[in-house]
């Protein structure tokens, strides 16, 4: 048996995503497969390795917050985790730790 090494409650919340890529000089989309306090689950198409740090960006809709507008949340973290989905046009699994997080205004 494995231990469970996840923390708090996850919500099974399908959101898009923004992930930052300085070292491609880019961005990937993707969208969150689950979301805690803690972590995130993501399915990208995009080459994160194990240890490495990663920043993000959840948009949170107004049916998930209760207002009238988009919620931007811009993270930052480890990844944790990878694992291939087996479908193409899932893409790539990732699993990453959240450091820190701010909300984002919209000017």
């Amino acid at each position: 048996m494995s231990e469970e090494a996840r923390t708090g409650k996850r919500f099974p919340l399908h959101l898009p995503i923004k992930i930052h890529q300085a070292e491609a000089g880019g961005e990937a989309k993707g969208v969150t497969g689950d979301l805690s306090a803690a972590g995130v689950y993501i399915r990208a198409d995009a080459s994160l390795d194990v240890g490495s740090p990663v920043e993000f960006e959840i948009t949170l809709p107004p049916d998930v917050t209760g207002g009238t507008e988009n919620v931007k949340i811009q993270c930052k973290g480890r990844v944790v985790r990878t694992d291939e989905s087996g479908k193409a046009d899932e893409g790539r699994g990732v699993a990453c730790v959240i450091d820190s997080y701010e909300f984002i205004r919209n000017s």
